[in-house]
């Protein structure tokens, strides 16, 4: 009987254990794979992350190409510089001032207070690792916004005052709206914006990037005015073609190669939504370069290539604010309709306000990103976004919210880009003499001729 109890009792004891043993065997694998599952989409989101910065890195390249080759050679090696130093000291702004007013914790939904020690951060830690995974991925869109300014201003600013431009665009202007409408990015809500807060949707930078840099080269164009010989005696504007077409084709297609890390990288997150994402952002560009060929067949009786270029980075700048909110039907009317704009838009600023835009960038930039913004608030589809248009639905509410962003970004931009502008004019001089402009701005401000052994320069 003893022995009966006893047997039972170790039979008892043994199945305990072997319960005890397999619920464990069971849960720690589980346990020890979420774990890993979530480590391994960490890494995933900071290698796709900085894969899609190194793309808008390189888009600096395409910026230089473009401008490069729509203005005239005697000024390439100036063009040059000013896109290499808006990423060399736009960057450093960026690092000591601008990330920390654009992402800090939100004061009054107008002004970040914190962020401003990143050179502190432990790279150790996951959270370390990622903030300057985000870091790298915004400085590049915040060259991007400054080097926008490079094309408004071209062939008759002085480098040494352009310097200052882009310092206090990098540290100062950008950063300001810019915490308006993505604060929360990095810290979350408690970072958040005003404009963020009442729902404003700009997904990848139409407003937030393109339209601010857009809005701050119209005020520089104002201030300068226009290139020497740009207008008659009468008013009538004369076309000063650029130099290099093809050059200025390869840098579209570098920006346009570049655009698929602007938008799908906006995910921040390597899941499945980047793949409309880059579908919608290619998309747009190609009814972009349509809309502006027909546009400038119509108008001016032959396909001309220049505008063709434009509508293609007009038709991606207007998809960037709803690429990840419209369906691809979406954007390409929304980049077909950017196309004709733009071209509309330069023979506007340039025929009848007498603004002289060298590369077209106001209308490339200011005026797409703008119409792009507010697109979304028409356009932006079920199963896509969080957010619902007007053509599907949706209430008004959204689209006032967007045309309010807008609005107010915009005021902001051109407003402290007219203030700067002017500030610096008074100050230091904003633009080079009519000798030095005549002779071209490689030889004045940089001791050097970017085609060695042509004549690219008058000596009258």
């Amino acid at each position: 009987m003893l022995w009966s109890y006893k047997r039972s009792s170790f039979k008892t004891f043994f199945r305990s254990m072997w319960l005890a043993g397999a619920l464990v065997c069971a849960v720690l694998p589980t346990a020890a794979f979420a774990e890993t599952e979530a480590l391994s989409q960490a890494n995933a989101n900071i290698l796709w992350t900085l894969l899609a910065a190194f793309l808008v890195m390189f888009m600096q390249a395409g910026f230089a190409m473009v401008e490069t080759g729509f203005t005239r050679a005697k000024n390439a090696g100036n063009i040059l510089m000013k896109n290499v130093m808006d990423f060399g000291v736009g960057a450093i702004a960026f690092f000591f001032l601008g990330f920390g007013l654009m992402f800090g914790l939100d004061a009054g939904g107008f002004i970040g207070t914190s962020g401003f020690s990143l050179a502190g951060i432990t790279p150790t830690t996951a959270s370390g690792q990622w903030t300057f995974t985000f870091w790298f991925f915004q400085s590049v869109f915040c060259a991007t916004s400054a080097t926008i300014i490079s094309g408004g201003v071209a062939e008759r600013t002085k480098f040494s005052s352009y310097l200052i431009v882009s310092l206090l665009v990098s540290s100062f202007i950008y950063p300001i709206s810019g915490h308006w409408c993505w604060g929360s990015l990095w810290l979350g809500d408690s970072g958040a914006g005003w404009l963020e807060g009442l729902g404003f949707v700009d997904f990848a930078g139409s407003t937030v990037v393109h339209s601010v840099g857009g809005w701050i080269a119209l005020a520089g164009a104002i201030v300068l005015g226009p290139r020497i010989g740009k207008y008659a005696p009468d008013g009538k504007a004369k076309a000063i073609p650029g130099h290099n077409i093809p050059l200025a084709a390869l840098g579209v297609f570098i920006l346009w190669f570049g655009w698929f890390g602007f938008n799908p990288g906006s995910t921040t997150t390597a899941d499945g939504t980047i793949g409309y994402i880059a579908v919608n952002t290619s998309l747009a560009a190609c009814a972009g370069s349509i809309g502006a060929m027909i546009m400038a067949w119509l108008k001016f009786g032959k396909p001309d290539t220049s505008m063709t270029l434009n509508g293609v980075l007009a038709g991606l700048v207007a998809i960037t604010a709803g690429c990840y909110e419209v369906s691809p039907v979406g954007s390409i009317i929304i980049g077909f309709m950017a196309g004709f704009l733009v071209v509309l838009s330069v023979e506007f600023i340039d025929k009848v306000l007498h603004i002289d835009d060298p590369v077209g960038a106001v209308s490339v930039h200011g005026v797409c990103g703008a119409f792009g913004t507010l697109m979304v608030g028409l356009f932006a589809a079920p199963g896509y976004g969080s957010s619902l248009g007007l053509f599907y639905g949706g209430s008004a509410s959204l689209l006032l919210v967007q045309l309010l962003g807008v609005a107010v970004v915009g005021a902001w931009a051109f407003g402290t880009g007219l203030v700067m502008f002017k500030i610096i004019k008074g100050l230091f001089g904003l633009r080079v003499s009519e000798v030095e402009e005549l002779k071209g701005l490689d030889i004045s401000e940089h001791g050097s001729e970017s085609y060695n052994g042509f004549q690219i320069f008058t000596t009258e």
